[in-house]
């Protein structure tokens, strides 16, 4: 009996040691089993290098020192000011930062004209690809904050400072945007540039009232511009109005001529031709005519030759005009006193 209790005790120590093996083991390789969230992504490193990612949810891994995890959070929207550093943490865009400080080394800028410029602006960003993420760059939010920079001074050296400083800042945004989105896909950062936001694009502040003045100055070119082309619309049509009734009417007026003349010659070739073809007729006709004409304008008294003892009698007073008496009848011209044939006679000598 002695000598079986130090095998029965050596026996079952074995077996505790054993156990405490098991349970080591067991305990080790459900250190394996790691969670992602839903806003995570998880990175399996082998030996310090990268080996796999894994999707949110409950995964497994071989256990350390074998395998490592590493979880960032590949959803959130980061921030990095540039040309400014604001009172929050520039990480997180719960809200919009107030600008604390202005950072001029940054902020100030040649445009495409030669003129400088302030531009504060923000840059937001999420990890597209954790993998790339966490191996490829060293420091990812300084190499985003580094493209962002670059690329807006090249874009700001192609824009002139009119433009910059009114309609062209959403253009700026986008092409800053792209451009710094394509540096970051070549350095393979595995970042994605969601949004840039311009806070601040404003001259120097030493140039600023000076800047302000050329504004006024040229509003008011323009204001004079557009009162001058408003008076040019309004004179210039009424002046061509004017014009085309002028021309219309001398085209009236010419027509009108023309077509008067045309009958007038029509006229006279018609007696021309009348008088060719009887002359004797014609030459009556004229005569008799000319010779209404004439006594119309002229009264005359006509004398029959077969009356005796008629005394010519010079009246003096016959031109002068004398006022009719009140219910008078208009004195009547005088008439011949026979219808036989007479002669023209002048009633003096």
């Amino acid at each position: 009996m002695p000598r079986r209790f130090p095998g029965g005790s050596g026996a079952s120590g074995g077996k505790g040691i054993a156990i405490l093996a098991v349970l080591a083991l067991a305990a080790w390789g459900a250190s394996g089993i790691y969670r992602v969230q839903p806003d995570e992504q998880g990175i399996v490193m082998r030996f310090g290098a990268y080996n796999r990612w894994t999707g949110p949810g409950l995964n497994y891994r071989i256990p350390w020192p074998v395998e490592s995890v590493t979880t960032p959070r590949v959803t959130r929207i980061n921030r990095v000011d540039v040309g400014f550093r604001s009172a929050v943490d520039s990480g997180a865009v719960a809200q919009r930062p107030t600008p604390s400080r202005d950072v001029l080394e940054e902020s100030m800028m040649l445009t495409g004209d030669e003129n400088i410029i302030d531009i504060d602006f923000a840059v937001f960003w999420r990890i597209r690809n954790a993998g790339e993420y966490l191996f490829n760059t060293r420091n990812p939010e300084i190499t985003v904050k580094s493209a962002a920079e670059s690329m807006m001074r090249e874009v700001i050296g192609r824009t002139p400072i009119q433009p910059a400083l009114t309609e062209a800042r959403a253009q700026i945004e986008q092409q800053v945007r792209q451009g710094t989105q394509a540096i970051l896909d070549q350095y393979g950062a595995g970042v994605e540039i969601t949004q840039i936001q311009l806070q601040k694009v404003d001259p120097p502040q030493a140039v600023i009232e000076a800047f302000r003045d050329v504004q006024r100055a040229a509003a008011d070119r323009e204001r004079a511009r557009n009162e001058a082309e408003a008076y040019r619309n309004d004179i210039i049509p009424r002046a061509r109005g004017e014009a085309e009734r002028m021309v219309q009417e001398a085209q009236g007026q010419k027509d009108s001529q023309i077509a008067r003349a045309k009958g007038e010659a029509q006229r006279f070739i018609s007696v021309l031709s009348s008088y060719q073809a009887s002359q004797d007729v014609t030459m009556r006709r004229i005569y008799l005519e000319t010779m209404e004409e004439i006594l119309r304008k002229n009264p005359k008294i006509i004398v029959d030759d077969r009356l005796q003892g008629l005394v010519p009698l010079l009246n003096l007073d016959a031109g002068r005009a004398q006022p009719p008496a009140r219910g008078a009848a208009p004195p009547q011209p005088p008439r011949a006193t026979s219808a036989a044939p007479a002669t023209t006679q002048g009633a003096a000598r």
